[in-house]
């Protein structure tokens, strides 16, 4: 039996930017099939930086806290710097994640990242 750490239960049990932004500027889906977490991001991007950020999560608690921390991170950053976010960037922010719940830091990474490329998509410039 593995046990998640303090960090990990605080985002898991006091989620922060959970919910979705009905105008988003961009907005993200991953699932993984396998184990049966959906993971949505919606942003709002205002002078190329992501002015707002929220997420809804079905899932375990890993994905849950995964989702949060990526929201935390996200917030502020430029649309470049937010699409380095990687997966270990998200696993180390929050103090580690047991071996075999991993997958759920690529997922939130995932999400954001597509959420910045529906934001790009919608504004190219022709």
């Amino acid at each position: 039996m593995f046990q998640y750490n303090e960090k990990v239960m605080d985002h898991f049990a006091n989620p922060r930017n959970v919910g979705e932004i009905p105008d988003a500027d961009g907005v993200g889906e991953v699932g993984n099939p396998v184990c049966g977490d959906m993971m949505t991001f919606y942003i709002k991007v205002k002078d190329n930086k992501i002015d707002d950020v929220k997420f809804k999560t079905f899932g375990c608690g890993a994905a849950i806290a995964v989702s949060s921390m990526v929201s935390e991170m996200a917030k502020g950053m430029t649309l470049e710097k937010a699409l380095q976010i990687s997966n270990k960037d998200v696993a180390e922010q929050l103090g580690g994640l047991p071996e075999n719940k991993l997958h759920c830091s690529n997922l939130g990474a995932d999400a954001l990242h597509k959420a910045i490329e529906n934001y790009m998509e919608q504004h190219k410039e022709i």
